[in-house]
């Protein structure tokens, strides 16, 4: 997906409010505007977003000197997640379709992202998801729920490359991926997440922490920005990317880096604003299962 002029003032946003986080001075928070201010400049419209945000905390970095802005913030999604593993497991063990509720708990997951929305309240949004009153996903919002096919498709895999996304939103893949391995325990599957810091993505120890790596072989894609930008990933990850049966990617950035791509992928998340609600089709607020290979 490439660069909207939509999307310019949330690099703003994003850039001054990753800085504050960081705990970086007036001065320091406007050296990091003025330095994306320089980098828009530059850059090409047909970027895709994830790699504008990849700039922006490169230069976040280069004047804070903090690695990992989110790092507290990530722990904490981690352990509020994991506080409500229980409920949700119990929530699709009650269900007729099993498979379907981890789908959906999957994209209820999808809510964590302060790239998006860094004012996120966690323990609201997750006390929301479990609310049996107040359901996060509701059967009106699913405006491109492609789940037939979905399922089609896993039956017939045998390895599964799935895309993660937030730190936190990991324990909800875990119960997608549980439900997956308990249907059919000899598939295989991979999770990859982020080499490095990029805003609130996951990394290999949020995935270790979260339990991934006892259901699946947890890799890096070798890329730093909050979307699987191939040209940036390494040679392991694109065999993967490449051989596998199929192909699950979880969030926004995902679907911005990954959405003209030739091959079939499934993408799930949730629509959280208007320039990815145009590009999809839907409204904001959307639980979105698309089939897609980038036609």
């Amino acid at each position: 997906m490439k660069t909207y002029l939509d999307c310019i003032p949330c690099f703003f946003r994003q850039a001054l409010e990753s800085a504050r986080m960081s705990g970086a001075d007036e001065k320091k928070q406007k050296q990091i505007v003025d330095a994306v201010a320089k980098s828009i400049l530059k850059i090409s419209p047909e970027f895709c977003p994830p790699e504008m945000a990849r700039i922006i905390h490169r230069e976040l970095g280069k004047v804070t000197k903090i690695k990992d802005p989110y790092a507290q913030i990530k722990k904490k999604s981690n352990r509020l997640a994991l506080g409500i593993y229980g409920k949700l497991k119990k929530r699709m063990d009650r269900s007729r379709d099993k498979l379907l509720v981890a789908v959906e708990l999957a994209i209820a997951g999808n809510i964590i992202d302060y790239g998006v929305k860094n004012s996120l309240n966690v323990d609201a949004e997750l006390a929301r998801i479990i609310d049996e009153e107040s359901r996060a996903i509701r059967k009106e919002r699913k405006a491109i729920f492609d789940y037939v096919r979905f399922k089609r498709h896993l039956g017939r895999a045998r390895t599964i490359l799935y895309l993660a996304d937030n730190a936190g939103e990991t324990v909800f893949d875990r119960i997608l991926i549980e439900e997956i391995k308990r249907e059919d325990e000899s598939k295989e599957i991979i999770y990859a997440v982020k080499e490095k810091p990029a805003i609130n993505d996951a990394l290999k120890e949020d995935a270790i922490t979260c339990g991934i790596d006892k259901i699946a072989t947890v890799i890096s894609s070798g890329a730093d920005a909050p979307g699987t930008v191939l040209p940036l990933c390494s040679k392991k990850f694109l065999k993967i990317f490449r051989s596998a049966d199929m192909v699950i990617s979880k969030g926004q950035g995902n679907f911005e880096a990954l959405s003209g791509t030739s091959r079939l992928v499934f993408f799930m998340f949730m629509a959280k604003c208007a320039v990815i609600a145009d590009e999809v089709g839907c409204d904001i607020g959307d639980i979105i299962l698309l089939s897609h290979n980038g036609r």
